[in-house]
Parts: C-alpha cells; sequence; structure tokens
C-alpha cells in the first residue's frame, strides 16, 4: 500500500513538473512574467514532494539516498530543481533554467517510470503501462493546440485573400483581424511544442523501459522528431527572424500536413506503435 502511494507521489511530482516546465517555455519565448511566476510555484512544489520522498527514503534506509543509481539520479534531480529555482530568483536566466529543467524533467522521470529495487514487478508493470498512457495523452493534446493553430492559420490566408481583392462583405466582417489570428496560432504553437517534446522524452523513456532500446528509424519515430523540427523552425522564423504574415502561416499550414501524414500514414508503417 506503502509503496503504491509513493509511486503516485513520484507520478504526480513528474506530471507537475511537465507542466512547470510548459509555463517556463512560455517565460522564455514571451519574457512572460505571469507565465514565469506560475513555473516557478510550481517547480516549488516539485521541489517540496521530492524532498518529502528524500526523507522518505532516508527513513526507510537509514542513510543518505546517493548509493545506487536510482537514488543518485533522484538526488542529481532534486540538485538540478534547487538550482533552477535558485537561478529564477537571483538571475532571472530563462533560457538556462528551461533547458535545466528539461533534463532534470527526463531524469524525474526515467526515475518515476524504469524499474527499481523500490517497485515490485506488479507495481513496476503498472507504472510502465501509465507511462504509456501519459506519453500518448500528451502528445495528443499537443496534436490538439497544433490543430487550433493550424485553423487559425487557414482563417489568416483566407481572410488575407479577402483583404488582397478587396472582397468587403460579412465574411470579413466575422473573420478576427490578421494580427489577432497570426498570434493566436503563435501562442497555441508556443504550447503545442514543450507538450510535443516532453511526450516525445517519455516515449523514449518508455520504449526502452519496454523493450531495451528505440527504433530510432521507425518511421513514426522519425516523423515525429521531423515534426519537432518543422515547428521549432516556425517559433524559429517568428521569434528569431521576427518574421509574420502569410510566408509563416504558409509554414504552419504546411507543418500540420506533416503532422497528418506522421499520424494516420507513418503510425500505420510503425513497427512498435501498436498501440494507434
Amino acid at each position: 500500500m506503502l509503496e503504491s502511494i509513493v509511486a503516485r507521489l513520484n507520478e504526480a511530482t513528474t506530471l507537475i513538473y511537465a507542466l512547470s516546465v510548459l509555463f517556463y517555455f512560455i517565460d522564455f519565448l514571451q519574457h512572460n512574467r505571469k507565465a514565469g511566476k506560475i513555473a516557478f510555484w510550481l517547480l516549488s512544489i516539485v521541489w517540496l514532494l521530492q524532498t518529502v520522498y528524500m526523507f522518505y527514503i532516508m527513513m526507510e534506509t537509514d542513510r543518505f539516498p546517493v548509493l545506487n543509481v536510482a537514488e543518485g539520479l533522484y538526488f542529481y534531480t532534486w540538485v538540478l530543481v534547487t538550482l533552477s529555482l535558485v537561478l529564477t530568483k537571483v538571475l532571472r536566466v530563462e533560457f538556462i533554467v528551461f533547458f535545466t529543467n528539461v533534463i532534470g524533467f527526463s531524469l524525474m522521470a526515467i526515475h518515476t517510470f524504469t524499474p527499481s529495487d523500490l517497485h515490485s514487478a506488479e507495481l513496476t508493470g503498472k507504472l510502465t503501462s501509465e507511462l504509456l498512457v501519459i506519453h500518448i495523452t500528451m502528445a495528443i493534446l499537443s496534436y490538439g493546440a497544433f490543430s487550433l493553430s493550424f485553423a487559425f492559420s487557414l482563417l489568416y490566408l483566407f481572410q488575407y485573400r479577402l483583404l488582397k481583392k478587396k472582397k468587403w462583405g460579412k465574411w470579413l466582417l466575422r473573420i478576427e483581424d490578421l494580427s489577432k489570428l497570426d498570434h493566436m496560432a503563435y501562442v497555441l504553437n508556443i504550447i503545442g511544442v514543450p507538450m510535443l517534446l516532453l511526450s516525445l522524452i517519455l516515449g523514449i523513456i518508455w520504449a526502452y523501459v519496454s523493450y531495451d532500446t528505440l527504433y530510432w528509424t521507425d518511421a513514426k519515430v522519425l516523423g515525429s522528431f521531423i515534426m519537432l523540427f518543422l515547428y521549432g523552425v516556425y517559433l524559429y522564423i517568428r521569434l528569431v527572424r521576427n518574421m509574420q504574415g502569410k510566408v509563416v502561416a504558409l509554414w504552419n499550414v504546411g507543418s500540420f500536413l506533416v503532422l497528418m501524414i506522421n499520424y494516420f500514414l507513418l503510425g500505420s508503417l510503425s513497427t512498435f506503435h501498436w498501440f494507434q
């Protein structure tokens, strides 16, 4: 019973950590202080839960928990979270904090969902199954964000065409202005990209736990990383190159078409995505 409670505590910590990474990503791209504050407080909750877990392990083993790989991994994650909190408060370096927490989240997920001496065989099986559910859920949520972003980009292109041809009418009045459509597509991609990244991290961990390897040449795996690259390029040209408008909207539409190919075509060609 206690073993199951502790496992659920680590699962909850991992999910809260994922939310923190998502808000840190928003803060990193947009310098959004509100998102940064939410990320900081979520990470503080992660630190508190991790500290409680470490004290539990110390009470169970009567020693400082660093003498095996699993314990050392958890302590390393705790150190990264602690440093992230300090950096957030002292230096405000969003770039370093975000990527530090991506590493920390990966290590936390590995510790939570991989087999351990602290887990029975039955609990390990349950955790592996739940890892798969979380991986798929996060992937589908990112697809949902990308789908809405695609819809806004399509509306942008439609509105752009109406304005270009000077076709004033009810359609023009019912659709939002171009700047708002462009901004909404961008915001949804900001949400979708980190969720896809975290989903891929969890998927890699699940593959190694379930199969002891990851088929990097698998069609669905390659397609997923291509998707992440394409949406990463979208954010690059939108933020670094400061490009907006028709070109960015077309890139977003093209990226979504690749997403559909990846989901329907490459998913059916995958050698181990049997659950799709």
